[in-house]
């Protein structure tokens, strides 16, 4: 067969009963990826040129998820896998090409696998290849029904078996690839005459058996990638199993990690030589971690870009920047929109939010720094707190070059502190300060002799 270039199309329509949600099976995340975004991955990386999902229980939350990462199709009833793929053809113009049919609830499947099977459907010539495994337990998988040849006869499901076929244990992992002529002609033949009263894809198979067209089986070494996902515990064991597969990944690009079964680190996260991650630490979402950082334990790290040589312990970190050689810690919360200059230190037990660090800045200890613009070389002391929110608006504080500001003090923004100022410990500044001036807002101290005697 001449292939003018592989289409996939993704079965995502199924409510997944026994997960127990109200959120579509395939959006459950291993990983921290939704199941069908990790299967368009392997697709795109077995060479899918395009990728239609077909999607039927919380259609638009799936839409809404995968964007323009797939075309969508939807299948208004699910009457089967059969039915579901017959919706695509429609998108589908050209049938001088392979489709490869994919579960949107495989996501241990990698784009090696696919790719290895795609190129031996090629090879074979044949009308139709289905992807096979050994499964240790195949109850609930249909099984693949040999002839004495070894050549592929059909493949029942579960509930259709005998006993006999039940026996068996190698099975149909509902992975596919068709010439998409042949499939979509035999389509229109398929009947509902089975338990499900479903339209089921492997009666395709039978269908082109019985014309006499060749039937291609290819066997899948590792079962596990072939693994459907259709409970919480299944789920649970394919996140294991995916970072698992991560942290191996890491180690081999020279990341230490000290202890790999506590180090959850998600599939798109970016981690760079050198880098130590102690126990007990997640990095989460599209993170990007530098070189010859040191993170943990007790970390967690979302949506972090982070430079080379930072050092992090006992934080928290998301949607931020933060750039080489910080130190944070412990018990540092770095908040949405914040970026962290070159050699910024953040101490122990300080928040800061939606503000930009300048080079080379200290904020110790026991801090609130939120909307805040702050100067290289500031020295922030013990307890001093932006004041950003009136209850109704948040506003910003503007710090200066080399400001320092004493413990426990309170700038209300909105407010100015300029280039070499210094604020008194314990003040409350309302007004500008201005540059290499002391403000210093406070009572003056008054002393009441006797006060103790009195009170009693």
């Amino acid at each position: 067969m001449k292939s003018e270039g592989l289409i996939t199309i993704i079965l995502a329509a199924g409510k997944g009963t026994r997960m127990k949600s109200k959120l579509p099976k395939v959006l459950h995340c291993a990983g921290g990826k939704p199941m069908v975004e990790h299967v368009l991955d392997a697709a795109k990386s077995a060479g899918s040129t395009r990728n239609i999902v077909v999607v039927g229980f919380g259609r638009e939350q799936v839409q809404a998820v995968l964007g323009d990462k797939a075309e969508i199709v939807l299948q208004e009833e699910q009457l089967g896998t059969g039915h579901a793929v017959m919706q695509a053809e429609p998108l589908i113009k050209d049938k001088n090409t392979a489709i490869m049919v994919l579960c949107g609830d495989t996501p241990l499947v990698t784009g090696a696998t696919l790719k290895n099977f795609y190129e031996e459907h090629v090879q074979s010539g044949a009308k139709a290849s289905v992807l096979t495994t050994f499964m240790p337990d195949p109850f609930g998988y249909g099984r693949v029904i040999r002839l004495v040849d070894g050549s592929v006869e059909k493949i029942v499901e579960q509930k259709d078996a005998s006993e006999r076929e039940l026996a068996i244990n190698e099975i149909n992992t509902g992975i596919y690839c068709f010439d998409a002529e042949a499939l979509f002609a035999s389509l229109k033949k398929v009947n509902n005459n089975n338990a499900q009263g479903e339209y089921y894809l492997p009666d395709v198979l039978s269908i082109l058996r019985k014309e006499k067209q060749k039937i291609n089986a290819s066997i899948a070494d590792n079962y596990e990638e072939t693994l459907g996902i259709n409970s919480r515990e299944q789920l649970a064991n394919a996140e294991k199993i995916i970072r698992q597969r991560k942290n191996k990944e890491l180690m081999a690009q020279g990341v230490t990690l000290m202890d790999p079964n506590s180090t959850y680190v998600d599939v798109d996260v970016e981690i760079g030589q050198d880098t130590i991650i102690y126990p007990s630490t997640w990095i989460e979402g599209n993170s990007k971690i530098g070189e010859g950082c040191k993170l943990g334990p007790n970390s967690h790290f979302k949506n972090t870009v982070m430079g080379d040589n930072v050092e992090a312990m006992f934080s928290f970190t998301e949607d931020c920047e933060i750039a080489d050689d910080v130190k944070m810690g412990p018990y540092v919360h770095i908040r949405p929109n914040t970026k962290l200059a070159h050699k910024v230190k953040i101490g122990n037990f300080v928040e800061v939010k939606n503000s930009n660090i300048g080079e080379g800045s200290k904020l110790p200890h026991l801090s609130y720094i939120g909307d805040t613009d702050m100067g290289s070389g500031v020295n922030m002391g013990c307890g001093t707190i932006t004041v950003n929110y009136d209850g109704k608006n948040k506003f910003r504080t503007i710090i200066g070059d080399d400001c320092f500001i004493g413990c426990n003090s309170n700038l209300v923004a909105p407010v100015k502190v300029n280039n070499g100022a210094y604020v008194g410990a314990g003040s409350t500044i309302t007004k500008e300060v201005p540059e290499n001036a002391l403000a210093i807002a406070r009572e003056r101290q008054k002393n009441i002799e006797g006060w103790k005697d009195k009170r009693k």
